[in-house]
């Protein structure tokens, strides 16, 4: 398999629900030099750009890149959500505006701590209660444990996990059927 071919695999496996726009953004770590994976990240920036979805590494770390994909219409959505806003503030992004801005910024935050931020979880999607209730409980005591830790309406997470999943699976069945990634989301 190339290293072209394997990098779609990995973003379908990983990140369907962005591309799909069931989620604003996904988490992927991709193994390898970082030449190879700049050059599929702007490979893929070039052609999914036109679908409003854009790869922001975040941090490289020894032969690792992590890296942001995002759906920048619902990602700008999510970020100019009042709940979000508030709990953003508190996390120092006081100053930021744009996407853009806020990407940036966890950047920064990610470069400056060996840990995942929580507000990483406001980037991902995930239901500002459960942030905070992982906050509060320091990771434990969760309802149910899935894309993310919940601590409120289970039964809601259920839904969103399993429609999280028919993502991957449509994204991993059209690259089973020889198509592209860029196929599966009909840019030509």
């Amino acid at each position: 398999m190339s290293e072209t071919a394997e990098f779609e695999r990995l973003l379908a496996m990983h990140t369907a629900p962005a591309m799909l726009g069931a989620k604003p953004s996904n988490l992927l770590t991709v193994e390898g030099d970082s030449r190879t994976i700049n050059e599929n990240i702007t490979r893929f920036n070039r052609k999914a750009s036109q679908k409003g979805l854009h790869i922001k590494p975040l941090r490289r770390m020894g032969g690792k890149t992590l890296m942001l994909l995002y759906n920048e219409r619902l990602l700008d959505k999510q970020l100019h959500d009042d709940e979000v806003l508030s709990m953003f503030r508190g996390f120092g992004y006081s100053g930021c505006k744009s996407c853009p801005q806020y990407l940036d910024k966890l950047r920064c935050r990610m470069e400056e701590s060996e840990d995942f931020p929580h507000e990483i979880g406001l980037f991902l999607g995930y239901p500002v209660e459960d942030i905070k209730g992982f906050i509060d409980n320091k990771g434990r005591n969760c309802l149910l444990c899935g894309y993310w830790k919940v601590y409120r309406d289970a039964d809601n997470a259920r839904k969103v996990f399993n429609r999280y999943n028919n993502c991957i699976k449509y994204m991993v069945d059209c690259l089973d059927s020889g198509k592209d990634i860029y196929s599966a989301l009909r840019i030509s």
